[in-house]
């Protein structure tokens, strides 16, 4: 049964609110976002950039990100809406971290030398934790299901 205030609303048997069909053209739209984030990634590990450097300050990413924030709510409602939301989250807190080990290895440089290796190990995990969720994120979306955060 559809929702009367909120169209497009789907009710589950148990009474709970379930998303609702999207339409095939924002889920398109969702597919490029995907694809300019793992063009983004791919860029970052085929050249002399890192995959968080090329995945924060790429062109691909950041024209990504604002698609999100322009389509946003459009998805609202819809299976899509989770798509969203990850890829957004994947974008600012990829951010975050990048500017955490910065923090932390920036006086380990000064003081030890050990920032370098920090500043590397921390970027790796970083890139792989990218690749990760842009890879999840994509196969639910080729699926046609929601993504949901562990």
């Amino acid at each position: 049964m559809t929702d009367p205030i909120a169209p497009g609303v789907a009710h589950s048997p148990g009474g709970a609110l379930a998303p609702g069909p999207a339409d095939s053209s924002l889920i398109t739209y969702t597919h490029v976002i995907y694809a300019l984030h793992s063009l983004a990634i791919l860029i970052g590990l085929g050249t002399a950039w890192t995959v968080v450097g090329s995945f924060l300050l790429g062109v691909p990413s950041i024209v990504a990100v604002i698609m999100n924030y322009a389509r946003q709510k459009d998805a609202r409602g819809t299976f899509l809406e989770s798509h969203f939301r990850w890829q957004i989250h994947t974008f600012w807190y990829a951010l975050l971290w990048a500017v955490i080990i910065g923090i932390v290895s920036l006086p380990l440089v000064l003081l030890f030398g050990l920032g370098l290796l920090t500043w590397w190990i921390g970027v790796a995990f970083l890139g792989v934790w990218l690749i990760y969720r842009v890879a999840r994120g994509w196969l639910a979306l080729r699926d046609g299901r929601p993504v949901v955060s562990l």
